[in-house]
């Protein structure tokens, strides 16, 4: 779903077909939804840039769409690429709630990324993850066909992923052996990263 776009993008239109542009994490705070965009912009062998929507903002009039435009012609230079825009909700709320915004400063930025994601040519190799606790609040139009057009829930970690979390931050730690990590794992139910 989020590689063959990036590895294989020939033969999407090898059947006159689009690849999928990007996709949407959403989920809890601390759930691995940025662990994850890293892991697959490293296992596609792809370059990674990471950008937190509220790092895009201004104050001044226009510079906030001009770092837009800025951060996806840097992905575009650094194709094949995974572009992740963390707390996406912070600049893509639907558009016209944003009450105070001065002079609609937030529905240009959404504007201008729903611009950049149209211009995005297949043969460029980028991909756009998107992540949010907040898939409510995003606008529609971020989510429709061809652009971050598959939502995907990220839940906290279970039992058996607490587990594995344990070992794995363990792992170059010396751990007393009556150190019980399957207890650790059960009492520690609803926890996150």
């Amino acid at each position: 779903m989020v590689q063959d776009p990036l590895e294989h993008p020939d033969k999407f239109l090898k059947f006159g077909m689009t690849p999928s542009k990007g996709v949407l994490f959403y989920g809890p705070p601390g759930c691995g939804k940025t662990l994850l965009a890293k892991a697959i912009a490293n296992e596609c062998q792809a370059n990674f840039i990471s950008i937190k929507g509220p790092e895009l903002l201004t104050m001044w009039f226009g510079e906030s769409e001009a770092n837009v435009r800025e951060i996806f012609d840097k992905a575009r230079q650094a194709a094949p690429c995974v572009l992740f825009f963390d707390e996406l909700d912070s600049i893509a709320k639907a558009r016209g709630g944003n009450i105070g915004d001065g002079g609609g400063a937030a529905d240009r930025v959404i504007n201008q990324i729903l611009t950049e994601m149209d211009g995005m040519s297949t043969k460029k190799n980028v991909f756009i993850i998107g992540a949010t606790n907040r898939p409510d609040i995003i606008d529609p139009a971020i989510l429709r066909p061809g652009r971050l057009d598959q939502l995907i829930y990220i839940p906290l970690p279970d039992e058996k992923s607490r587990v594995a979390i344990l070992k794995a931050n363990l792992r170059k730690s010396p751990v007393a052996k009556d150190v019980d990590l399957e207890f650790l794992a059960k009492m520690t139910n609803g926890f996150s990263g």
